[in-house]
């Protein structure tokens, strides 16, 4: 995947005069982890965020790339783990 652009997981804020239905509508093909009242968790390339707040839609808090939330996720504790 020579040139392939970095995934992150991420929330999305809307704008004080936006929502979150507005950002579900725009036609950005966004992958959606969680849906809260205030916000969403989505998976998305590092181009589509940076429009997003070039163009004042969403905050964007960018938490870990797809590959480094998936090894946290590997490499954390399950209850059955002693």
């Amino acid at each position: 995947m020579a040139g392939a652009e970095r995934t992150w997981i991420a929330r999305l804020s809307p704008p004080s005069d936006g929502s979150v239905a507005a950002l579900l509508d725009l036609p950005l093909g966004l992958d959606v982890w969680e849906r809260h009242p205030g916000s969403l968790v989505v998976a998305a390339p590092e181009g589509v965020l940076v429009d997003l707040e070039r163009r004042g839609l969403a905050r964007v808090d960018r938490w870990a790339t797809r590959e480094e939330y998936e090894a946290q996720m590997h490499d954390r504790p399950t209850d059955d783990d002693p």
